[in-house]
């Protein structure tokens, strides 16, 4: 077991060589799995299946039985690297470079996991298996449809009778430079297609047809005519964005049958995706007219939710400016993240590394962030067992 990586560095660059895109594990759970065992954790390697979805490995860790129990979260699978010939080394490479380790998945999130888990083992071995429990709870689907992965190893775990007191999650948190930003929150996510129905119809003869554009326009207009909200104590404003406009017409003088519309809403605390729903209907029907027209949304499962500031935010804000001397802000921006799952069995803060080429060509972290990430990992889990 001596071969196996522990430090924060070299964990790091054993999973960015693991070609993970989603849904292929390509390794990166069982050698999360060997290094854990050796450290003395319990393990346990789940598959989950759901019609018309890839089978999504899975695997869950934990040392100690008791309370409080501690808990990373995190997901090995990684998005696809795109043009390897725009990369400046090879993405499952793991090269080490200028005080970088370059590589698809070294910020989101591969850097976080192998952070959390060198400071486990470090903690482990200076004060030995603490007073309550330390648990990794690790998927392969979150940057997929997230069907297969978090949800339902949270429910495998609870029907065990496994039960946690906080989770800190190690998405890339900050923005330019460690230690600026904790998310203690996440605004939710509603998508919605609006399809407008004409009359196609000469252009000459427009009293002939019924143009859907001029409908669309209208409807789309007053979809942003007024802000949903003004934002709330810890979250910005709610925000509506139209990401499409279509006809599918190629000619320039046919009014086209229909048109139709899609959208995208980042919305905070004050909404719920049914009165957002409902909200949205309220102004298309406010001003429809004539217009003949259908709302469909899509499914989610991205609600807004906040972690309150309090004793644990305050531990982990607390660590971050021991180790780093800033004082992080307490967030809820960005995107959605797996931490929408795990709010509904523990509170959760996501602290990670720095998200600037996350998903890009020649993603990369600093050496000298991913030490210090361990550290603050490190600094928590004496706090909290403490």
């Amino acid at each position: 077991m001596s071969d196996l990586p522990s430090s924060a560095l070299d964990l790091c660059r054993a999973l960015i060589a693991c070609p993970s895109v989603t849904p292929d594990d390509a390794g990166a759970l069982g050698l999360i799995e060997r290094v854990l065992k050796a450290a003395g954790f319990e393990t346990h390697r789940i598959v989950f299946s759901e019609p018309g979805y890839p089978d999504i490995p899975n695997l869950y860790a934990r040392i100690g039985t008791g309370a409080p129990c501690l808990m990373f979260a995190g997901h090995t699978d990684v998005v696809p690297p795109g043009d390897l010939s725009a990369w400046r080394f090879d993405p499952f490479s793991a090269e080490v470079a200028e005080g970088m380790i370059w590589g698809r998945g070294a910020t989101d999130m591969k850097g976080g996991l192998a952070a959390s888990i060198a400071a486990a083992l470090s903690y482990l071995k200076s004060h030995g298996t603490p007073r309550g429990s330390i648990a990794f709870l690790i998927t392969g689907d979150e940057e997929g449809p997230a069907v297969n992965g978090t949800v339902k190893l949270l429910d495998w775990a609870k029907a065990r009778g496994e039960r946690f007191d906080h989770c800190i999650l190690g998405e890339p948190t900050n923005p330019d430079t460690l230690g600026e930003m904790i998310k203690i929150g996440r605004r939710g996510s509603l998508s919605g297609r609006l399809n407008v129905q004409g009359k196609q119809g000469h252009v000459g003869y427009p009293h002939l047809a019924d143009n859907p554009v001029h409908h669309l326009l209208r409807l789309c207009a007053a979809l942003r005519a007024s802000v949903l909200d003004t934002g709330t104590e810890h979250f910005d404003p709610s925000n509506l964005e139209i990401t499409s406009i279509d006809t599918g017409n190629p000619a320039v003088n046919v009014i086209p049958a229909q048109a139709r519309a899609a959208f995208n809403i980042r919305f905070n605390d004050l909404w719920t995706p049914e009165t957002l729903q409902a909200e949205i209907r309220r102004r298309l029907e406010s001003v429809a007219g004539d217009a003949r027209f259908t709302l469909t949304f899509e499914p989610t499962n991205a609600h807004a939710f906040l972690t309150k500031p309090g004793p644990f935010v305050e531990m982990v804000a607390s660590a971050v400016e021991a180790q780093t001397g800033r004082t992080p802000i307490l967030s809820t921006t960005g995107g959605t993240s797996d931490a929408r799952f795990i709010k509904n069995v523990c509170p959760v803060v996501e602290f990670g590394l720095i998200g600037q080429t996350m998903h890009g060509i020649d993603e990369r972290i600093a050496v000298s962030d991913l030490e210090g990430l361990t550290a603050i990992y490190e600094r928590v889990l004496g706090a909290y067992f403490a």
